[in-house]
C-alpha cells in the first residue's frame, strides 16, 4: 500500500515523501560541548580492546542478574563484549577502555539536546543546593506541568511519576476506573512497561532475548488484554465486535520504538480515534519515545489525532527518572486526592528531574529545532539505505524527525510480524563492526534509534562511511 506522509522518511516499503528543510543548529550554545570531541573517531587508537569493560562485566555477572540492571544491556541479542560506559558528552560517549563512539541511542531516548547539557547540568547543580528531593510540593512541578499542559494537545492535567512504566500502569488504572470496565486493547510489539497486564506480545526487551511474555505474570494478570497487529484496523475492529461494552482503552505507541522503528499506515490512527469514540473506549497514546521527539506537541500534534490519555518519559526529565500520564480533566480528576483512583510516588516531582525537564523542553521549544532533527536524521537513514543497497544488502528503514530505524529486510516493515522477518544474524554482524568503527547503535534489530540537536554532519558522514565499510565486509 502507497503512503505519503511528509517527513516519515524512506525505504520501508512505502512510498514517503521525505522533507529535509535547511536548516543550522538551533543555537550557537551547543558549540561549547563538542569542546571535548575534536579527537576524530579515526583517531583513536587503532587496536580497538574492550578489557576494562570485560573485566568489569565479569565483576557485575556476580552481583546482578546477567550483569546488567536492564536486560538490552547484556548485548544477548548482538553478541560480544557489552561495553561499559565511562562519560558522555553532546553526541558522544566514552567507554572505560578509551574508545570514543558517535551515540544514536541517547540514553533511549532523553538525550535529544544532547547528553550533559552545560545549561541542564548549570541549572541542576543550583537546585541540588536547595536539596535533592522533598518528599511535599515543589514550584519546579507546576512550571513543568504548565509547560506539559501548553505543548500536548491532549493534556489539560498532569501527573508526574518516575518512570515510563510507572506511568503506563497509571494510566491503565485509571482507564479501567473511569469506563468501569477492564478489558484493554495492545498491539504486538508495542512495549509499554514491564508491568504484569502489558508482558502480552510486548515486543522489545522480550523480543530481544527470544522470551515468551514472562515467566511470573499470572493468567489473571493478562486475561482482560487482548492484543491485534499494528497497522490491522480490521483486527481491531473485530475485537470491538466481539467484545461490545467490555473495552475500556486502546494503548498505542503511535510510532512503535519497540520493535524498532514502524510508522503507522496513513488513516490508521484516525480509524482508531473513530472506534474508540463510537464505542465509548479510551484512546491512550504511549509518548513515552515519541513525545517532545516527533514534535514540539509528540505524535499527536505530529499526525493531528488527539487522544484521550497520553503517558511520557525520557525527554521529560531531561535525562533523569521520570513518567508522567495526562489527559482530559474530567478523567485525571479521578486520581487521589482529587478522585478515587490511588496511585502514589515517594520520588515524583522531585525537584532534579523537573529542573532538567524545564531545561530541556525550554531548549526544544527554540526555532529550528525539529528542521535540524529532521535534516540530519534523513541524511542518516538515507545514507544507511544507500551503503545497503550499494553493498548488496536487503534494507529498509524510515525516521521522523529525530526517531529512525532500519531493518535487515527487503520490506515494507508494517508490524511485528514484518519485523521479524529481519535478519537479525546479520544485524549482529553489523553491530559489533559499527562498534569496532566508533559507533554506539542500539544493542538490538528490535529497537529504534536517536538523534540529538549535538550530532552533527560530521557525525552523519563519519557514521554513513563506517556502516559501507562494515556492510562491505559482512
Amino acid at each position: 500500500m502507497a503512503a505519503s506522509i511528509n517527513g516519515v522518511g524512506v525505504g520501508l516499503g512505502l512510498s514517503f515523501s521525505t522533507k529535509l528543510p535547511k536548516a543550522t543548529l538551533p543555537s550557537s550554545r551547543s558549540s561549547g560541548l563538542r569542546i571535548k570531541m575534536t579527537v576524530s573517531i579515526e583517531d583513536k587508537k587503532k587496536n580497538y580492546t574492550l578489557q576494562k569493560s570485560e573485566e568489569a562485566f565479569n565483576a557485575a555477572k556476580n552481583l546482578m542478574p546477567g550483569g546488567v540492571n536492564s536486560p538490552v544491556r547484556a548485548f544477548k541479542s548482538v553478541g560480544g563484549q557489552p561495553i561499559v560506559i565511562d562519560s558522555v558528552k553532546g553526541s558522544h560517549m566514552w567507554d572505560i577502555d578509551g574508545n570514543e563512539y558517535i551515540d544514536y541511542v541517547g540514553s533511549w531516548g532523553p538525550a535529544i539536546i544532547g547528553h550533559a547539557d552545560d545549561e541542564v547540568l548549570a541549572a541542576l547543580a543550583e537546585t541540588m543546593k536547595k536539596g535533592t528531593s522533598f518528599g511535599a510540593p515543589c514550584l519546579l512541578e507546576n512550571v513543568l506541568a504548565e509547560m506539559v499542559i501548553s505543548a500536548v494537545p491532549s493534556i489539560e492535567m498532569v501527573r508526574f511519576v518516575n518512570s515510563g512504566t510507572e506511568a503506563c500502569m497509571g494510566v491503565l488504572r485509571l482507564a479501567r476506573a473511569f469506563t468501569g470496565r477492564e478489558k484493554i486493547i495492545k498491539f504486538e510489539g508495542c512495549y509499554h512497561g514491564h508491568a504484569d497486564p502489558f508482558l502480552v506480545k510486548a515486543g522489545s526487551g522480550v523480543a530481544t532475548l527470544g522470551l515468551p511474555d514472562s515467566p511470573g505474570v499470572p493468567k489473571a494478570a493478562t486475561f482482560e488484554t487482548l492484543t491485534a497487529p499494528f497497522n490491522d484496523i480490521s483486527a481491531v475492529e473485530n475485537i470491538f465486535n466481539s467484545n461490545k461494552g467490555e473495552l475500556a482503552a486502546i494503548i498505542l505507541e503511535p510510532v512503535v520504538g519497540n520493535s524498532g522503528f514502524i510508522p503507522p499506515k496513513p488513516d490508521f490512527l484516525e480509524a482508531i480515534r473513530r472506534l474508540t469514540r463510537e464505542n465509548g473506549a479510551l484512546l491512550v497514546f504511549d509518548e513515552v519515545m515519541t513525545g517532545f521527539r516527533l514534535s514540539y506537541g509528540g505524535a499527536q500534534e505530529y499526525f493531528g489525532i488527539t487522544p484521550d490519555l497520553t503517558t511520557l518519559g525520557k525527554i521529560i526529565g531531561g535525562g533523569l527518572p521520570v513518567g508522567a500520564y495526562g489527559g482530559r480533566r474530567e478523567i485525571m480528576e479521578m486520581v487521589a486526592p482529587a478522585g478515587p483512583m490511588y496511585q502514589a510516588g515517594t520520588l515524583s516531582g522531585n525537584p532534579l528531574a523537573m529542573t532538567a525537564g524545564i531545561q530541556t523542553l525550554k531548549r526544544l521549544k527554540e526555532p529550528g529545532t525539529y528542521e535540524y532533527l529532521d535534516k540530519i536524521t534523513g541524511e542518516l537513514v538515507q545514507g544507511i539505505l544507500d551503503a545497503g543497497k550499494k553493498t548488496g544488502h536487503a534494507i529498509c528503514g524510515g525516521y521522523i524527525s529525530g526517531m529512525f530505524g532500519f531493518f535487515f529486510t527487503e520490506g515494507p516493515v508494517h508490524n511485528f510480524d514484518d519485523a521479524k522477518k529481519s535478519d537479525t544474524a546479520k544485524f549482529a554482524r553489523f553491530y559489533r563492526g559499527m562498534l569496532e568503527k566508533g559507533v554506539y547503535l542500539a544493542p538490538s534489530q528490535f529497537e529504534a534509534g536517536f538523534t540529538s540537536l549535538t550530532h552533527s554532519s560530521e557525525d552523519i558522514q563519519k557514521t554513513i562511511a563506517a556502516a559501507e565499510k562494515v556492510l562491505s565486509k559482512i
